[in-house]
């Protein structure tokens, strides 16, 4: 008879070999997913370049695929996506940090228990509340001040996506604090430094590999957002600076194009996957530029 110790053990060993196979199934779909995606992407993109030219899209100012004189410059869309994603960072960065440094550093573990879940309540409000959010809150408060602005403009956009991507700089950024040695914390103050030295000379040049994952993260999902720009920026895609106007993003181009009316395989139809991988190797590039910066100052405690 076997020993029931050398049973358990191969049982044990049994079970970690399919634990093993599960976790390498699910890692290999999310292999072939990101595979087939980008298949797609170029496969489609590649009927789009045969018949306009790969520098015409780059570098046009014009995009009116849609009108019967076609355009397919993309840089209007890149540029209403740009200036939605810089506006919703000059509001998201600085107020999601801060929130994270007094989570981390100032509030008490009650407070801390209290505000984080309720700041993280913003992240689960559908995109489609914030587009309208902005039509009915944000754009009538806009156009009081600035009379010029459109009932779309960029700047509800801005706003709003900004609100949006908050909780994620701050949860993020606040767990990088916290995971700062406390010893770190308590030599400094041993050094007679306040606790706003402290702060921001010690715990957040020790947290910058995690603070700056959460930057690159946030401008991400502001890049990608689809719903809320559609709704609030509106759908003129124009290169233009002005915050008031009304600008078009790629995501919001895709939308339009895909409610069903463009017929599948044309001309048309082919510039929603040209504009995705545009998109995504925006995406791409901005992920690996967090992964290298995480790398180049993520300090290691022992």
């Amino acid at each position: 008879m076997v020993p029931a110790d050398l049973r358990r053990r191969a049982d044990r060993r049994a079970g970690e070999a399919v634990i093993a196979s599960l976790l390498f199934a699910c890692g290999l779909v999310s292999v072939l997913t990101t595979v087939g995606i980008v298949a797609v992407l170029v496969s489609e993109s590649v009927g789009f370049f045969r018949q306009v030219p790969i520098v015409e899209f780059l570098t046009g100012t014009r995009w009116s695929p849609l009108y019967s004189e076609q355009h397919f410059g993309i840089l209007p869309l890149l540029n209403g996506t740009l200036i939605i994603a810089v506006g919703a960072m000059l509001i998201a960065l600085p107020v999601g940090l801060t929130s994270a440094i007094y989570l981390s550093e100032y509030a008490s573990p009650r407070v801390r228990g209290t505000v984080k879940p309720i700041l993280e309540i913003l992240a689960g409000i559908p995109t489609v509340v914030y587009g309208y959010f902005a039509l009915m809150f944000v754009t009538p408060i806009l156009r009081q001040m600035f009379p010029g602005a459109g009932i779309y403009n960029a700047a509800a956009a801005a706003i709003v996506v900004g609100i949006m991507v908050i909780p994620m700089v701050a949860s993020l950024s606040e767990d990088a604090l916290s995971a700062v040695p406390r010893a770190l914390r308590e030599a400094a103050y041993g050094l007679g430094a306040t606790r706003f030295e402290v702060s921001t000379r010690i715990v957040v040049p020790a947290a910058l590999s995690g603070i700056a994952a959460s930057f690159v993260l946030a401008v991400s999902r502001a890049v990608g957002e689809t719903m809320a720009v559609a709704l609030a920026a509106g759908a003129t895609p124009r290169m233009t600076l002005n915050l008031l106007e009304s600008v078009q993003t790629m995501t919001a181009y895709i939308v339009q194009v895909s409610l069903g009316e463009t017929p599948h395989g044309s001309l048309e139809y082919q510039t929603v996957f040209a504009v995705g991988l545009v998109l995504f190797v925006i995406t791409l590039g901005m992920n690996l530029l967090g992964n290298r910066i995480t790398s180049r100052f993520r300090e290691a405690y022992e």
